[in-house]
């Protein structure tokens, strides 16, 4: 099939690529001419696992091509797939749907036949009504059918995620382009995904619902690893017992720092805001918001207390940055509070992330990064593992500190605490 993918973000080039890699012939297009030239150059903007190989054969294969022309693009396609950014407004929690309406506008001169156009972008409830509404100023209905489509891929597994998806939800009523879809994820449906057709209105919710209910979990255990704590228990077994439990589930029951990346902070308040327009009150998952906010309060205070209330002067080593492991994405991460905060209250930070250096950081004093683990962690009063990278499940911290007297605060839970005990080492982990 042809198919135009709208935006070289993270869902747009991980999606462009794999659907080339099913055979079809897609057209990635994006406005930033840089960006465009950095593809066909062979330059991933984005840090994926895998992504730089599946972007080079499907290139050199011909089937996935960048360009700068939308106008070609779209009328060269059949399928066109939105994938541009909707961050959360300035003025207000809810998603920013500028992009997706200035995308929608360009389309319209540029339909020659039919075109089935679908959102993939996470958008609020009646967005797909607002695009079509903005079409049909121009075009006749019968000449296009708007979907949504949603994503449901994680950073660091963004591939695996679509060639192995659990479920693909389609929101549309039009039966010709549910089989017309059907058809072009056969290979995945073929796998194993389930395929599920709704309203569009449903599909544009369950996006926003799925990310609500597992920034939910993630607050919720983390409020038991809380618990856990002051009781003695240990939280990684509360977390297998009720996990084994099938109507909960073992996924996202991992207790550690407060949720972040490109998704669960955004949705969640877009979809409260939605919520308030309806006039329905999504109390839950306010307090879900509530609850991530103050757990990076808690962590970074829990700091302060491990270094006995005398953190000035005091060398902290921090092991990772971002969100989650296997990603560049620093947006919402926890480090992103904790380490300012530490900083302000006299520490001297390294950081080391296998990522690389963060312009976020760049402006603060007292704060290093290090190329490397030892130059992270030499002569550190306190080590932080704060991202579980898979380099970091092995260390050997004797070797890594010169120090005779350092702690360690496992925010992933890598290590096993009765060890560490073993091994003399002032070992603290979450919820253990």
């Amino acid at each position: 099939m042809k198919i135009c993918v709208i935006g070289t973000g993270y869902v747009g080039l991980v999606s462009g690529a794999c659907f080339a890699d099913l055979g079809n012939t897609v057209l990635c297009v994006d406005k930033n001419k840089e960006k465009i030239n950095s593809l066909n150059s062979n330059q991933i903007p984005i840090f994926e696992p895998g992504l730089k190989e599946l972007v080079s054969k499907n290139y050199l294969s011909g089937r996935l091509k960048f360009t700068t022309n939308l106008n070609l693009a779209v009328k060269n396609s059949d399928i066109i797939f939105i994938c541009v950014g909707t961050p959360t407004s300035k003025k207000n929690r809810s998603a920013d749907l500028k992009f997706v309406f200035k995308v929608a506008n360009q389309i319209c001169d540029n339909i020659n036949k039919f075109k089935i156009i679908i959102t993939k972008s996470t958008v609020p409830v009646t967005t797909g009504d607002k695009i079509e509404k903005i079409i049909l100023n121009k075009i006749r209905k019968k000449m296009f059918e708007v979907v949504s489509n949603p994503e449901f891929l994680r950073e660091g597994e963004a591939i695996r995620d679509f060639r192995f998806p659990d479920r693909i939800v389609i929101g549309t009523n039009s039966k010709k382009v549910i089989r017309k879809l059907e058809s072009l994820y056969n290979p995945l449906i073929k796998k194993g995904a389930k395929f599920f057709s709704t309203s569009r209105r449903g599909a544009e919710i369950i996006k926003y619902a799925s990310n609500a209910f597992l920034a939910t979990k993630i607050s919720y255990i983390n409020e038991i690893a809380n618990l856990c704590e002051k009781t003695g228990v240990n939280v990684e077994e509360v977390s297998i017992g009720i996990g084994l439990d099938q109507r909960i589930g073992s996924r996202f029951l991992r207790a550690g720092p407060a949720y972040g990346g490109s998704c669960f902070p955004k949705d969640t308040k877009a979809i409260t805001v939605t919520g308030n327009l309806f006039k329905t009150d999504l109390s839950i998952i306010k307090s879900v918001i509530k609850s991530n906010e103050k757990r990076k309060q808690f962590l970074a205070e829990k700091v302060i207390k491990i270094l006995s209330n005398k953190i000035k002067n005091k060398k902290i080593a921090f092991l990772g940055v971002t969100f989650k492991p296997n990603t560049d994405d620093m947006r919402q991460s926890s480090s992103l509070f904790m380490i300012p905060f530490l900083l302000k209250k006299g520490a001297k930070i390294n950081y080391y992330d296998p990522s690389g250096i963060k312009n976020e950081f760049s402006k603060y004093k007292n704060l290093l990064f290090c190329d490397n683990l030892n130059k992270t962690c030499n002569n550190a009063d306190l080590v932080i593992i704060h991202t579980e990278w898979e380099e970091f499940k092995a260390l050997d911290f004797r070797k890594l500190n010169k120090k005779k007297k350092f702690k360690i605060y496992d925010m992933r839970n890598l290590y096993s605490a009765k060890l560490m005990k073993k091994k003399g080492i002032n070992y603290y982990s979450i919820g253990r």
